[in-house]
C-alpha cells in the first residue's frame, strides 16, 4: 500500500482548490514537481520549454488565490499554460501534450473549463480579457479577470489599445505583466528599455527576498511585520512614484514583484484581489527558470521539437537541410550581392533564420519585436526610400498584417519581398499555428508575385529574381526539409511552372503547390508500373498564373488533379477551375486541399494525411478521377484491371487481382 505522503504532490492535485490545503514547503516541492513533469514531457513530445519553466510559481500563486474558473485567467499567447494545464485536472494526461488527440499546446475551451479563450497569437489578452469583464458585469458575474501578458506582447499596438480602453473603462481588470526580458528573441524596443527602468535588478530583487524570508522566520510576529512592510512599501511607491505609463492609462501599478517567490506573490495578489479599479502587477521571472541551458539560452530553449539533444535524453536525426536554413543562406548570398538588401522580422529573428543575416550585417536587419503590422508598414517605407526589404514571418502571423500588405505595399506596388515561414500544415502547434489560410488571403493581391518554391534551388532563384524586380512578391514554404534535387533548376518564368513528369501518352495531369510536387512525382513513378501514367507540373506560381500557357498545357489531358497545402474554398484549385471555365475547357477537375476549419495538433506528416495529401491520398485521388472519366481499359494500356461495369479498381484491388 501507497503511503499517502510518499506520493507525489502532482497526485493529490486534481484541481485548483486543491492547492488551499498546502503549506508554503509543500507549493515549493509542488514547483519542482511540476518543472520536472514538463521537462520530460517537452523531451519527449517537443514544445515550449522556456516560457512554462518561467511561469511555474506565478502559476501556483493565481490558482492559489484565484478561484478558477469563476475567475476566469486569460493566458495571453498560451504557449506558456503547462502549468496551467496540469494544475486544473489535466496533469495524468499531460503526457499526451501536442501528440495527436491529447493536449493541445495553447488553452483551448474543449479541454478544460479553466481554459477561457482558444489563444495562440501574441498580444490579445487585454483585450479579450476586458471584453470578458464587462459581459460579466453587465450579466451579473462577480467573478474578477486576469490577464497574465508577457512584457514582448506589449510591443503589439493591439495591447496598448486595451490598455487605453481599459483605462476608459475603469473595469476592475487585473492584468499580470510577466516581465521576463524576452518574447521568443530578447524584447527590443522602447517599451522593454521602459520596463527595465521600472523593474527592479537582479541584486535588489536577490536581496528583498532574503530580507522577506528572515522577516517571515521571526516567532509570533513575522507575518504581520512583512504584510506592515509590504502596505508601506505601496505607500512610499504610491507618494513618489506615482508617474508611469500604467498609472497614465488609468491603472494602479504595484511591482515589481519577484515572479519566483510565492510569499510575494500570494501576498500581492491578495491585496490585488480585494481592489476595485483596474491594476497591473508587474513580475519579473527568469525564462527557462530551473533548467540551467534553458536559463543560460532562453531562445533556443523557446520552441523545441521531440527529443531535444540538449536535454538528456535521444538525439536527434538529421534529414538534410530545411527550408528555413535554405532561406537563410539565400538570404545572406543576396545581400552580398544587393546592398540596399535589408531584412525585418517581428520577434522570430531565430526562428525565421534571419538572425544569421544579423551576424554577418547586423546594421541591416531590424527586429520590430511583435508587431507584424509595423513591420509590414516599415518596409513599404524602407522601400519608398529605396531600399529592398525582405520580411521574414510565420505564414500564420502575417495574416495579422494583411491590410499593410494590401495598402501599404501591394497597391502601392513596393519592392518588398515576404517570406512566409511556416506554411502550410505546420504540426504541433494546432489551430492557430496552422498556415494553411495565406494562399486564400494573397493570391488575389494586386500587383503581388506569389511564389511556392518547391525546393530551396526554386526558393533561392526566387530570392534572385525578387530582389530585381519593381514589384511586391511573396514566396511560401513550409516547416520541412527540401528535397535535394541533382538536376539544374530549370529557369523561372513569370506566371508558369515546370513539369517534373512528363509523357506521351498520359491522359491525366497533377497540378501541385510547392514541396507537394515531388511527393506527386513519388506517386506517378509508382502508378507507372502499374500501367496508370499521369503528369505532373510543379505550378511554381500561385500568381499571377500565365492563362493561356495553362489552358495549353491543360488541353492534353481528360482530367486535371490539384494538390495544394492550403484551403480548398478559394485556393489555389478554384483559381485553375475558373481559369478553364472562362476559357471554355470541358475537362475534369478534382482538388486536394486543407478543409477551412484547421486541424488539431499532430505531426505535419499526419495532418497532410489527414487531408490526402500524402502518397496514398493522392493515389486514391487520382483514381476516383479516372473512375468519374470513365475511361475504359484500352485507353489507358495494360496492367488495369477492371470489374464487369468498368468502374476502375482501386489501389488495394489491383494488388490483390496481382
Amino acid at each position: 500500500m501507497i503511503d499517502y505522503f510518499e506520493m507525489s504532490l502532482l497526485e493529490r492535485i486534481s484541481g485548483p482548490a486543491d492547492l488551499q490545503g498546502l503549506s508554503m514547503p509543500d507549493l515549493r516541492r509542488l514547483s519542482s514537481e511540476i518543472r520536472q513533469s514538463i521537462i520530460e514531457t517537452v523531451q519527449r513530445n517537443g514544445g515550449h520549454l522556456a516560457s512554462n519553466l518561467g511561469v511555474v510559481e506565478l502559476t501556483i500563486a493565481l490558482h492559489r488565490v484565484f478561484q478558477s474558473p469563476y475567475d476566469a485567467i486569460v493566458w495571453d499567447v498560451g504557449h506558456q499554460c503547462y502549468s496551467h494545464k496540469i494544475l486544473t485536472g489535466r496533469a495524468a494526461r499531460f503526457v499526451t501534450l501536442r501528440r495527436k488527440g491529447g493536449l493541445s499546446g495553447f488553452p483551448k475551451r474543449k479541454e478544460s473549463k479553466h481554459d477561457v479563450f482558444d489563444t495562440g497569437h501574441s498580444s490579445t489578452a487585454i483585450s479579450s480579457a476586458l471584453g470578458l469583464l464587462q459581459a460579466r458585469l453587465s450579466t451579473g458575474h462577480a467573478g474578477r479577470v486576469i490577464a497574465v501578458v508577457g512584457d514582448g506582447a506589449l510591443t503589439a499596438g493591439l495591447s496598448m489599445e486595451g490598455l487605453s480602453n481599459a483605462g476608459q473603462l475603469g473595469l476592475p481588470l487585473i492584468i499580470v505583466l510577466n516581465d521576463n526580458r524576452m518574447s521568443i528573441s530578447h524584447s527590443v524596443g522602447s517599451m522593454s528599455r521602459y520596463l527595465s527602468k521600472l523593474s527592479a535588478s537582479v541584486r535588489y530583487q536577490s536581496l528583498r527576498s532574503r530580507v522577506d524570508a528572515a522577516v517571515l522566520r521571526i516567532p509570533r510576529i513575522g507575518e504581520a511585520l512583512f504584510s506592515l512592510i509590504n502596505r508601506t512599501k505601496r505607500a512610499i511607491k504610491a507618494i513618489f512614484f506615482k508617474e508611469n505609463l500604467f498609472v497614465d492609462y488609468g491603472f494602479e501599478y504595484v511591482g515589481p514583484i519577484d515572479g519566483h517567490n510565492l510569499v510575494s506573490l500570494i501576498d500581492t495578489f491578495e491585496h490585488v484581489r480585494k481592489l476595485n479599479r483596474p491594476v497591473v502587477v508587474h513580475v519579473v521571472t527568469r525564462k527557462g527558470k530551473g533548467l540551467e541551458k534553458a536559463e543560460e539560452d532562453p531562445e533556443s530553449f523557446h520552441g523545441l521539437g521531440p527529443a531535444c539533444p540538449d536535454i538528456p535524453g535521444p538525439g536527434s536525426i538529421s534529414h538534410g537541410e530545411s527550408f528555413t536554413s535554405c532561406f537563410a543562406n539565400a538570404l545572406i548570398r543576396c545581400a552580398e550581392k544587393e546592398p540596399r538588401m535589408v531584412a525585418i522580422t517581428a520577434a522570430m529573428s531565430s526562428g525565421t533564420g534571419v538572425s544569421r543575416l544579423a551576424e554577418r550585417y547586423p546594421h541591416r536587419v531590424y527586429d520590430v519585436g511583435i508587431a507584424e503590422q509595423h513591420a509590414v508598414a516599415f518596409a513599404a517605407g524602407l522601400a519608398q526610400g529605396g531600399l529592398r526589404p525582405v520580411v521574414a514571418v510565420y505564414s500564420t502571423f502575417m495574416q495579422r498584417a494583411l491590410d499593410q500588405v494590401f495598402q501599404e505595399v501591394a497597391l502601392a506596388k513596393q519592392p518588398v519581398l515576404f517570406a512566409l515561414d511556416r506554411a502550410g500544415a505546420v504540426g504541433e502547434d494546432g489551430e492557430t499555428h496552422q498556415g494553411i489560410y495565406d494562399i486564400v488571403l494573397f493570391k488575389a493581391m494586386p500587383n503581388l508575385l506569389f511564389f511556392a518554391p518547391a525546393d530551396g534551388e526554386e526558393l533561392s532563384a526566387f530570392m534572385d529574381l525578387a530582389i530585381t524586380l519593381d514589384l511586391p512578391c511573396m514566396m511560401r514554404y513550409p516547416k520541412a526539409f527540401s528535397h535535394s534535387s541533382t538536376l539544374p533548376i530549370a529557369p523561372l518564368e513569370i506566371g508558369r511552372g515546370v513539369f517534373m513528369r512528363d509523357h506521351d501518352d498520359a491522359r491525366i495531369l497533377i497540378l501541385a503547390v510547392g514541396p507537394l510536387s515531388y511527393i506527386a512525382a513519388e506517386v506517378s513513378d509508382e502508378l507507372e508500373t502499374k500501367g496508370i501514367v499521369a503528369d505532373v507540373y510543379n505550378v511554381r506560381f500561385i500568381s499571377p498564373i500565365d492563362e493561356e500557357h495553362l489552358v495549353d498545357i491543360c488541353s492534353r489531358y481528360d482530367g486535371v488533379l490539384t494538390i495544394e497545402d492550403g484551403v480548398l474554398n478559394g485556393g489555389l484549385g478554384e483559381s485553375v477551375a475558373g481559369i478553364l471555365m472562362r476559357k471554355g475547357m470541358q475537362i475534369k477537375i478534382s482538388s486536394l486541399g486543407f478543409g477551412s476549419i484547421p486541424l488539431a495538433q499532430a505531426t505535419r506528416e499526419e495532418l497532410l494525411s489527414s487531408a490526402g495529401l500524402d502518397s496514398k491520398g493522392i493515389q486514391k485521388a487520382l483514381y476516383d478521377l479516372l473512375n468519374s472519366l470513365d475511361l475504359s481499359k484500352q485507353q489507358l494500356g495494360t496492367g488495369i484491371p477492371a470489374n464487369l461495369s468498368g468502374r476502375l479498381s482501386t489501389p488495394s484491388e489491383i494488388q490483390h487481382a496481382h
